[in-house]
């Protein structure tokens, strides 16, 4: 039930946006567009544009989170409490409270994204001991090789999500949620 409950919670942070939001999109988008025309007229190759858009789509994310105040912050992180709820999603919720607060959504994805970097850098740390103990004695080259391509796949997923979110909505994962929730709840607690 939880699931669905995430589902609810993303279509409901897309439907009840603040005005605030809203304007925050509408103003990431003319600066990215502003700062495509830039590029293009400075680079005429094409990968050097599209980084050097990026590069300056991310400094003005940079600057717009960094405006938060210590209350907003404390508030989007603390949304994040939810998630100790199985199959409520850390990074949905603090999405949601970050549009809330009059983030974009991409840089409240942002955000969302950069408060789990230390959570999970220090839970690798946590583990590294057990990495050099003796039960993991001959399994050290295929955790390596694991750790490396979770990590990989981790940075290419953020990269996806945040240029999807750039023009499209969290609906379809709310959807996602709640009919796979209430399908869950089905097949697990009616059927069986």
């Amino acid at each position: 039930m939880f699931l669905a409950i995430n589902g609810l919670i993303l279509l409901a942070g897309e439907r009840f946006r603040r005005r605030s939001s809203l304007a925050a999109d509408e103003v990431a988008d003319r600066q990215r567009e502003d700062t495509e025309l830039v590029a293009a007229g400075r680079h005429s190759a094409g990968a050097r544009a599209e980084r050097a858009r990026e590069q300056a789509a991310d400094t003005k994310s940079d600057r717009r989170l960094a405006s938060l105040d210590y209350l907003q912050a404390t508030l989007i992180g603390s949304a994040q409490i939810l998630a100790l709820l199985a199959g409520i999603s850390r990074d949905g919720v603090a999405m949601v409270a970050g549009m809330f607060n009059g983030l974009s959504r991409q840089d409240a994805a942002r955000f969302a994204f950069l408060l789990a970097t230390p959570v999970i850098l220090a839970a690798g740390a946590l583990k590294l001991p057990d990495l050099a103990g003796s039960e993991s004695q001959g399994i050290r080259g295929p955790i390596l090789v694991g750790s490396l391509l979770a990590g990989v796949s981790a940075y290419l997923s953020v990269r996806f999500l945040l240029r999807y979110l750039r023009t499209r909505t969290l609906t379809p994962f709310g959807i996602y949620c709640l009919l796979a929730g209430v399908a869950s709840f089905v097949y697990l607690g009616v059927i069986q």
